[in-house]
């Protein structure tokens, strides 16, 4: 197995001219983050700098301790505010919950909010930091597989509608994120696996060589070594930041190819119950049916979702519908209407016409894609 270098393995830069910002990717060592975040701090031409620190209630003994010490030792005044494990927490009541912390301390223009935690803890409170005052600064700390290769970089923010998922959200991007992989050791088992698939996703979207040292490495992801675990978080952040650079706000179309699975797994994760499948699970699941909905196209063959589907098995993800949710094919259908790549009423999806390339394909018809999910 090929070991990454010194530029997989430190920092990613995420080159988006004045909102630039890095990914550190470090191997836990507790000077190493005050540095970055002393560094990000002084950056912003920030004096008595003061913080809310938002992390969800299970990883504040593990992560968030330390995350708070760090900060103090780079100068700031720190206020926690601890919100609940799962994807409930991307809620209302826990956006007005946070605002109530940050009107209680007073906070300005000149706050800055700290995610530490799972992709919920930061997509909540990177929402919070867009929308309070017009826009806060914040810095993500992200603590599972799933957050460090996909919801804490590139600046999507947002909670759910019971009808939908992230159907209330905004692009705010963070001044940093801290990558600890010693975090990966303590995560259970379901939340790493989970990761995993966001993972493979990249492999099938961007990079053909990249789907090829995960199949070979299936011991190794599995193992959770941490030789593996390096490069395929630091080629992630690359793959994702590279998207990012060249379509933040998803004007041109091409950061779509990251939706891959996700019109079917959003649908599969608000008809479950949020929290019942994991994102990971869920897009897993949804890769396949949007593979299978290439088959009927002619856009690839069995082949190509049989790699797919091997190596998702081999991670222990899922990779059929679950038999409640076949029951229901009219609410899946209404509910990947409400997906954010709907265009006037017609269902797109992010589809492969080969392992490492994707594209947007428009005017599926209902009846197809319900068949792709069997």
């Amino acid at each position: 197995m090929p070991h990454a270098d010194q530029s997989q393995t430190g920092i990613v830069r995420v080159s988006l001219g004045t909102r630039s910002y890095d990914i550190v990717i470090s191997n836990g060592r507790t000077w190493s983050a005050a540095k970055s975040l002393a560094d990000w701090l002084q950056h912003a031409g920030l004096k008595g700098i003061r913080c809310l620190m938002v992390t969800d209630a299970a990883v504040q003994e593990s992560h968030g301790d330390a995350v708070r010490s760090s900060l103090e030792l780079a100068g700031a005044e720190v206020r926690t505010a601890l919100v609940p494990s799962g994807e409930q927490s991307k809620s209302y009541e826990q956006t007005g919950l946070l605002y109530d912390h940050l009107v209680e301390m007073a906070a300005d223009r000149k706050t800055i909010v700290v995610a530490v935690g799972g992709g919920v803890t930061g997509d909540l409170a990177g929402f919070v930091a867009a929308t309070y005052a017009r826009g806060l600064r914040f810095v993500q700390v992200p603590t599972t597989l799933l957050a460090m290769v996909d919801s804490s970089v590139g600046g999507k923010t947002g909670i759910n509608h019971p009808r939908g998922k992230n159907l209330i959200g905004a692009f705010h991007q963070p001044i940093g994120v801290l990558i600890n992989l010693t975090a990966l050791s303590t995560l259970p088992d379901r939340e790493y696996r989970s990761g995993l698939a966001e993972v493979v996703k990249y492999g099938v979207i961007l990079d053909a060589e990249f789907f090829e040292f995960l199949e070979a490495n299936i011991n190794g992801l599995n193992s959770r070594d941490p030789d593996v675990l390096r490069h395929v978080v630091a080629r992630s952040c690359e793959l994702k930041a590279d998207v990012v650079r060249q379509d933040e706000f998803e004007t041109t179309g091409l950061r779509a190819v990251l939706n891959y699975g996700h019109t079917f797994g959003h649908a599969f994760e608000a008809l479950s119950g949020y929290g019942s499948l994991l994102h990971g699970e869920a897009v897993a699941i949804g890769m396949i049916c949007a593979s299978r909905l290439a088959e009927s196209l002619r856009r690839i063959t069995s082949r190509e979702t049989q790699r797919q589907a091997s190596l998702l098995t081999a991670l222990m993800l899922p990779v059929s519908v679950p038999s409640d949710l076949l029951q229901r094919p009219d609410d899946i259908i209404r509910c990947m209407m409400l997906d954010k790549k709907t265009e006037g009423g017609e269902l797109r999806f992010i589809l492969p016409s080969r392992i490492g390339h994707v594209e947007t394909v428009k005017g599926v018809s209902p009846e197809q894609a319900i068949r792709s999910l069997y």
